[in-house]
């Protein structure tokens, strides 16, 4: 595996591709067409040198991910509107219109965003923890009360996941979110980007979302079986207040891993590429097409291969 610089995300019906600060979201309309859509993302750890700097850039590259994710999600649900939708706005419609006039939809979307992280927030960090504080009368070790919350955490996790995945369209989503990653283990792996060759590749790889979010867990753990206070509200606090350093670590680790191949990294990526097996799902063929269409967009796949693998004539066994 050669690192290969570009990730992307799924969509509704699509894939969105990023390379670099280009970035191009596919999507297979209903007529059956791929629609694409290429623009540029100038991230905040490219605007401001002190967010790109390590430990310092996780929390900002997640933001990013968070800020770009929104605006080609609403790319692609757009394409998926009903009739009934495009009706006469209602009077908040009007109100907001009036109010915030062209950055309406701007102002939406952060607002949508901010009560989704305070929402994750609570449900994944604030109640595991008071869960597992029903067990502190029974329980006197805090390193296993720190275990147990970080377990509750990731039964929460793995829950709601199942639970989403029971929804066709979030099942479909998974779907082009398995191409995604197949496309990029094709060309990572020295093959050239035709629909059988993605066909074969791996739909797992450790650089990741999900990866991301397990190894969230994992050293939240990690951090709160050393970190103790003796309140509950206090207890809330740390979980509130050191989310960037659990993410900075995270994302540190996470880099490595994508570009590594070690004993160790690949041991320690071994349950991101577990929980990739409820957030991944084989695709068909007809999104494998919307996924290349995004990577050509952005990508030049011969080039890779030729600067990259010359000596295997861009072919690699599939992995």
């Amino acid at each position: 595996m050669k690192y290969s610089g570009i990730g992307g995300q799924a969509v509704i019906e699509g894939i969105m591709m990023k390379n670099g600060d280009d970035y191009a979201t596919a999507v297979r309309k209903p007529d059956g067409e791929i629609e694409v859509q290429k623009d540029r993302y100038v991230s905040m750890t490219e605007k401001v040198k002190f967010f790109s700097l390590p430990f310092v850039r996780g929390i900002f590259s997640f933001a990013d991910s968070l800020i770009l994710g929104m605006k080609t999600l609403t790319f692609s649900a757009s394409f998926f509107e009903d009739d009934e939708d495009a009706g006469e706005p209602g009077r908040f419609e009007l109100f907001l219109d009036r109010v915030f006039g062209e950055k309406m939809e701007k102002v939406l979307m952060g607002a949508v965003m901010a009560f989704s992280v305070v929402l994750a927030v609570v449900i994944f960090m604030i109640v595991p923890l008071l869960l597992a504080n029903v067990l502190r009368n029974f329980i006197l070790s805090e390193t296993l009360m720190a275990f147990i919350e970080g377990l509750i955490r990731l039964g929460i996790f793995i829950g709601y996941v199942l639970l989403v995945s029971r929804m066709e369209e979030i099942h479909r989503t998974f779907m082009y979110h398995g191409a995604e990653h197949k496309c990029i283990n094709c060309v990572e792996h020295g093959m050239e980007l035709t629909v059988e060759n993605v066909r074969k590749s791996s739909r797992f790889h450790k650089r990741c979302g999900t990866s991301f979010l397990i190894f969230v867990m994992l050293i939240s753990i990690l951090l709160f079986m050393v970190i103790r206070t003796d309140t509950l509200w206090l207890r809330i606090l740390s979980r509130i207040v050191l989310i960037p350093v659990i993410a900075g670590i995270s994302y540190e680790i996470l880099r490595i891993a994508g570009r590594s191949d070690g004993g160790l990294i690949n041991l320690i990526s071994k349950p991101g590429l577990w929980t990739q097996g409820l957030t991944t799902k084989e695709p068909d063929d007809s999104m494998i097409e919307v996924a290349i269409a995004a990577v050509e967009s952005v990508f030049d796949w011969r080039a890779y291969l030729a600067e990259n693998f010359p000596e295997k004539g861009g072919e690699e066994k599939a992995v």
